[in-house]
């Protein structure tokens, strides 16, 4: 029997294609999966328990199976072990043979090396950017009542915003919201004087 699996990353994307391809293979059931290849994916895991010996379970493409080699071999033995085979669609695979599952282990082999390459390129712009002084993470949380007092004490922007580790920009911005009355100070906050800001 073929048994068709359909996944798409997100909910906004649409299995059509290959829903429709996976019919015109005949496939006799189809499950289809609207979550990323990473996480759990209860159709695919209901699918899995239904093979049974000589099902074939069919794909559009292998990627839509798992996103990293391990998974990729952790579900084949699942096949194989059910005495099912898996067919990709769109790719030279065919596990009951021998030569199919030479390229369906090769493939995998490749998608990983690409996404290791994909994260040391990640990596590597990181170092870059951090190396640039770009920051990461949470942004700063800054006391707006610290930066006023600060500019009512004749402090420049410039020392406000190398003491609160935050650009100028923010400490602009923060400035502008007082002088608007937009803050979240809870009491009147007045920039002293009345100098600009």
């Amino acid at each position: 029997m073929l048994l068709g699996y359909a996944r798409v990353s997100t909910t906004d994307q649409d299995t059509a294609l290959q829903l429709a391809a996976l019919k015109q293979a005949d496939a006799t059931a189809i499950w289809e999966e609207h979550r990323s290849g990473v996480k759990q994916r209860p159709a695919l895991e209901d699918l899995l328990a239904t093979l049974a010996p000589g099902d074939t379970l069919v794909v559009y493409k292998v990627d839509r199976l798992a996103r990293s080699l391990t998974d990729l071999l952790r579900i084949a033995q699942r096949i194989e072990d059910s005495g099912a085979s898996l067919r990709s669609l769109t790719e030279p695979i065919e596990t009951g043979t021998p030569a199919g599952r030479m390229i369906f282990q090769l493939l995998g082999v490749f998608a990983e090396f690409e996404r290791s390459v994909i994260r040391e390129r990640c990596e590597a712009g990181r170092t870059a950017a951090k190396a640039r002084g770009t920051r990461f993470g949470a942004r700063r949380k800054i006391d707006y009542e610290a930066v006023i007092r600060m500019r009512n004490s004749g402090e420049t922007m410039v020392a406000i915003a190398r003491h609160m580790e935050v650009s100028h920009a923010a400490i602009s911005h923060i400035l502008r919201r007082v002088r608007e009355g937009l803050t979240p100070v809870h009491k009147p906050a007045v920039l002293g004087d009345g100098r600009p800001c």
